[in-house]
């Protein structure tokens, strides 16, 4: 049975890979300066063109609703905060936000390290959209968006990675001041303006001007194994110097895990770190990367809310809990795989 490092690439170190494109319809104004009446006619313009996608109209969801995409990162933070009509289409791995940002922000999510899939995948979107659609376009600038950040190809591209030992051994923060000299940027678990949590950050490409999205891909591609490397020796070295230190560390979040009667996000987010990369090392068995990282979505505070019909922060607490030890209740090493 193929296993869930063996599916996913790189998937200790990769939890996804994303490659976004931003579009804009000409004759329309950026967001920034759409009344409803634009906003509405643009979400039908690209609902006309891709009529086999499910449509989520984010007006219609109260905060709860609404915050659980961004937990399930298909959609920004700053999504929520839109004044005119907004949705989200989707469809299997792609995820298009209408009206965000830019009139079109496409999405496509795939696991583990995979830029090429996701490229593919959302560039074909794109290409649907500009056959039906008149995108807004200049010879000199490329394509055009609210951010002149975004100016070029409108193509940002970025993968979810699990750092644990870059981050323990406080080395994390010099590699992301030279990820910013090279024209990338690491953020934190929900992109822009987010914490990292779990020892999760999100690597992407700054500039979208003047280089080509496959000179981007290639880019990244090489900058993301680098770290990897990175992040393996950094893990060989922690291990080597404090085996029996990092085994118990480890072994006891587990066990927090499996028998804790109550657990807040941050708590689960700081145990989820240290189990995995118990898992990482060697050091535990009994443990999945799939089952954590399914919890790492299912137990944040707006999903237990929606599926657990439960607003009391306390109350959550104990929800989560019980959701974790059930999940890791006759867990199987099916994820192990060594590094």
């Amino acid at each position: 049975m193929e296993t869930y490092i063996e599916k996913n690439n790189q998937a200790q170190y990769v939890l996804s890979t994303r490659v976004r494109f931003a579009r804009n319809i000409a004759d329309y104004p950026f967001a920034s300066r759409m009344d409803q009446t634009s906003a509405r006619e643009i979400i039908e313009k690209v609902q006309g063109v891709l009529p086999d996608f499910d449509y989520i109209d984010f007006q219609s969801l109260d905060p709860v609703q609404a915050r659980s995409y961004v937990e399930k990162h298909f959609v920004s933070p700053n999504f929520l905060t839109v004044r005119v009509p907004h949705g989200l289409l989707t469809k299997d791995d792609l995820y298009i936000m209408l009206c965000e940002e830019d009139h079109m922000r496409v999405q496509c999510i795939v696991p583990g390290l995979d830029f090429d899939q996701a490229f593919k995948r959302a560039s074909a979107v794109c290409d649907t959209l500009e056959d039906k659609l008149n995108i807004a376009y200049h010879e000199k600038f490329g394509y055009l968006t609210h951010c002149p950040t975004n100016l070029g190809t409108g193509m940002r591209a970025s993968v979810m990675m699990f750092l644990p030992a870059l981050t323990f051994s406080g080395a994390i923060r010099k590699i992301s001041q030279q990820l910013s000299k090279m024209g990338l940027t690491m953020r934190g678990i929900y992109g822009e303006g987010s914490e990292e949590s779990g020892c999760l950050y999100q690597v992407s490409n700054q500039i979208t001007l003047g280089i080509s999205e496959e000179d981007t891909l290639s880019k990244l591609k090489e900058i993301v194994d680098t770290i990897i490397e990175n992040e393996k020796r950094a893990q060989k070295a922690l291990d080597a110097q404090n085996h029996d230190k990092l085994h118990d560390i480890t072994s006891r979040a587990l066990g927090t895990m499996k028998y804790a009667m109550t657990m807040s996000s941050e708590e689960f987010m700081s145990l989820y770190g240290k189990v995995r990369f118990g898992l990482n090392i060697g050091c535990l068995q009994d443990v999945c990367y799939e089952t954590l990282d399914k919890l790492s979505v299912a137990v944040q505070p707006a999903t237990i809310s929606l599926d657990s019909a439960v607003q009391d922060a306390a109350l959550r607490d104990k929800v989560r809990a019980e959701k974790v030890r059930n999940a890791l209740c006759g867990d199987c090493s099916l994820g192990h795989s060594d590094t």
